[in-house]
């Protein structure tokens, strides 16, 4: 009992050191609004009430946290596999830019029955595209996949505003001569449908959430899950078990990067402006998701259904950060840095976090043990002929001391 109650413990320890992480976070950023003469009080009101405090709110942080949610799941799917995506910015920018492509060569001539799932499917194909090639990279040359996919970042931002300068650009931009880097208004037929009577509100954060589920499913209830998680315990043992490492390396980084290329495609098709637009950067497009996510996903422990709560409440910081910027007038530094602060918690304590289920586990196991030993009579009688004393009460006692007798003349 004594090991299970421990066992109890380090799991809700380990539950808890994300959100202990954020509180801490929090914690320092007070002490910042302290030293610029802004109320703490004031601050944490304003930013809960910006995330949480309205409808509107709610909308804001749901749709901030959907292209979280979608990057964190493809973080999750190449964690499985033991590979780390850092190129969930480039990814999302791929996705943006075929799907973007794709809804200006169609034009109006589909309706938005078969228009919008088009146009999805080409952001997670562009996504994949730019996912499997750090994959592939990494399964059979072996390239650093952190390398490789921080690299191909910057290759996609130059890409794209690249197209968005040139064939992509709308072509008012360039009779007016402002020629800022964005796409003409993309066809109604393509965009996001809205839910809830809201006139914000669309379809994108119901996608995510289901896209988490359907990750869910395929790691823990597939064969192909089975051979993903395979190869990232112990890839050595899949390949003498007959698993594909490197096509399942691959095939990983591949599914990952085709969930940030769906954020993308959400991005440009659920925007206010219904056009794809940068500032040059790629954080012009994505928000800086594709970063946010990874912070979302280690929020989530690694885990697709976990995440969704982890990346609605990292929206909700994020937009919240901004309430409380406008409210107690503070620099947008100190969002920034309050951001940073919770990505620096949250990422150092990961690894007390895996050491606290370390422990449960293996307390679990040995609590388990126990209980078996106890319940089970047979190495118990066993246990009294080899070693105990035969003078025990009861029948049983009586047999089994007759044949300790026995066996010592």
């Amino acid at each position: 009992m004594a090991s299970l109650g421990s066992a109890r413990r380090s799991s809700y320890l380990a539950y808890s050191v994300p959100v202990l992480s954020v509180l801490v976070a929090l914690i320092i950023g007070a002490i910042m609004l302290v030293m610029l003469d802004a109320s703490p009080a004031e601050g944490v009101k304003a930013m809960f009430d910006g995330a949480f405090g309205s409808g509107e709110a709610l909308i804001s942080t749901a749709l901030k946290a959907t292209p979280l949610l979608l990057v964190g799941v493809g973080i999750t799917i190449a964690f499985r596999a033991n590979v780390i995506n850092i190129g969930g910015e480039g990814q999302m920018v791929a996705g943006g830019l075929l799907s973007t492509a794709t809804a200006l060569w169609l034009g109006d001539a589909l309706p938005a029955l078969i228009m919008v799932p088009l146009v999805l499917i080409a952001g997670i194909i562009g996504g994949a595209i730019w996912g499997s090639v750090p994959g592939a990279l990494k399964a059979y040359y072996g390239v650093n996949e952190i390398l490789s996919t921080i690299m191909l970042n910057i290759v996609a931002v130059q890409l794209m505003n690249f197209l968005l300068r040139g064939p992509m650009i709308d072509p008012g931009e360039i009779d007016r001569g402002t020629r800022i880097p964005q796409t003409e208004r993309l066809p109604e037929a393509a965009d996001l449908p809205l839910i809830l009577g809201s006139d914000r509100l669309h379809i994108g954060p119901l996608i995510a959430i289901l896209a988490a589920i359907a990750a869910y499913i395929l790691l823990w209830r597939t064969p192909l899950g089975y051979r993903v998680r395979a190869v990232g315990q112990n890839p050595d043992a899949s390949k003498y078990a007959g698993i594909p490492v490197k096509r399942t390396v691959t095939l990983a980084l591949t599914m990952s990067g085709a969930m940030a290329g769906l954020a993308g495609a959400v991005l440009v098709f659920g925007s206010e402006s219904h056009r794809m637009v940068t500032d040059g950067s790629t954080a012009g497009f994505t928000g800086s998701a594709g970063f946010n996510g990874i912070v979302a996903a280690l929020f989530g422990g690694l885990h697709p259904l976990w995440t969704i709560p982890a990346s609605f409440l990292f929206g909700g910081l994020l937009v919240g950060g901004n309430a409380l910027q406008r409210a107690v007038q503070v620099p947008s530094a100190l969002i920034l840095a309050l951001n940073g602060l919770v990505v620096i918690f949250v990422v150092s304590t990961d690894r007390y976090k895996k050491l606290l289920r370390e422990r449960a586990s293996a307390a679990e196991t040995a609590a388990k043990l126990a209980e078996q030993e106890n319940e089970d009579p047979v190495p118990a009688a066993v246990g009294a002929v080899e070693d105990g004393p035969p003078d025990r009460a009861g029948p049983a006692s009586d047999d089994a001391g007759g044949e300790q007798g026995s066996g010592e003349q």
